[in-house]
């Protein structure tokens, strides 16, 4: 994994020069760790872990802001190449977006090589079910439910609500959510290449196999609203991939968006929801600016 760092922003030169040595050194959880104990938020809260999927120990934590009640709802799905992450890593996003009113659920979902796609799919959607059985009692809108990713989890929230077979077993339907906000996901990334032996097996070597993962290929008129953000910086996922899905949603309705970074890499757009990060990409700004035209206006943060 890398990161590039934006010259314009010097006062987190430091802080980004100690990612780098973390990522590169394997040591993702200290990362993690330092962004969470700099972005601790008053006026949050964060009840135990709670048990979505008890056969397979799935939990999801949520992050509530006091006095919650009709809020509009994110739940955060993080990247990790569909292999590695943990929820409890990205306990800023949680924090943050409590912190503007929103309550915040961030789920686990099971990986490859334990699963291939269609379990970690199927977590997925039962987490974004529980959610929505739950809404009131965390203090949210059933109706104000928006899908977040960030990498391969930018992939699980945008094949949720465009491909309505994994929702359906539930009852739902993409819909029914409020929308999407996509962090430099994974949207359009056919064919796999023969180096990317991980990928290949949770998604399969033939073309059809490979399709059913390609949220572009789902694309109707049936989607909520959708927000896609891309640093052109990012070497990690294309950003050919947001500006297809983008083209591709804007040519069936206009509730589509994609914001292009210039400069800001893969990493830097979703680290700019903590705070030592912040100004190193707009990213907070326009996921609350997307929310709030999107909310029903008894939740609006």
């Amino acid at each position: 994994m890398t990161l590039r760092l934006s010259h314009r922003h010097a006062p987190c030169l430091r802080i980004a020069l100690l990612a780098i040595v973390c990522l590169l050194g394997g040591c993702r959880a200290a990362l993690f760790a330092g962004l969470n104990a700099t972005n601790h938020r008053a006026g949050v809260t964060v009840p135990p872990s709670v048990v979505f999927d008890a056969q397979h120990g799935l939990k999801l934590d949520i992050y509530r802001p006091q006095h919650a009640e009709h809020a509009p709802i994110v739940v955060f799905f993080y990247g990790g190449s569909w292999t590695h992450g943990e929820r409890a890593w990205y306990r800023f996003v949680g924090d943050t977006l409590a912190a503007h009113g929103v309550v915040t659920v961030i789920p686990d979902y099971r990986k490859y090589p334990q699963v291939k796609m269609d379990g970690f799919m199927q977590d997925a959607a039962k987490a974004v079910a529980w959610v929505h059985q739950h809404a009131a009692e965390i203090g949210g809108a059933a109706d104000g439910i928006f899908v977040m990713g960030h990498s391969a989890g930018g992939q699980i929230g945008a094949l949720l609500l465009t491909d309505p077979s994994w929702l359906a077993p539930y009852g739902l339907h993409p819909a029914d959510m409020a929308g999407f906000i996509g962090l430099a996901g994974c949207y359009d990334f056919m064919p796999i290449p023969a180096s990317e032996h991980d990928m290949l097996g949770m998604f399969g070597h033939d073309a059809a196999s490979q399709a059913r993962a390609q949220p572009v290929r789902f694309v109707s008129q049936q989607e909520p609203p959708m927000l896609l953000l891309q640093g052109e910086a990012d070497h990690e996922v294309d950003p050919a991939n947001a500006v297809s899905f983008a083209k591709a949603l804007q040519r069936e309705h206009d509730a589509a968006t994609l914001r292009l970074y210039p400069g800001v890499s893969h990493n830097a757009l979703v680290f700019a929801l903590s705070r030592p990060l912040r100004h190193d990409a707009p990213t907070l700004a326009d996921v609350l600016d997307f929310i709030h035209a999107h909310t029903p206006s008894a939740g609006t943060p």
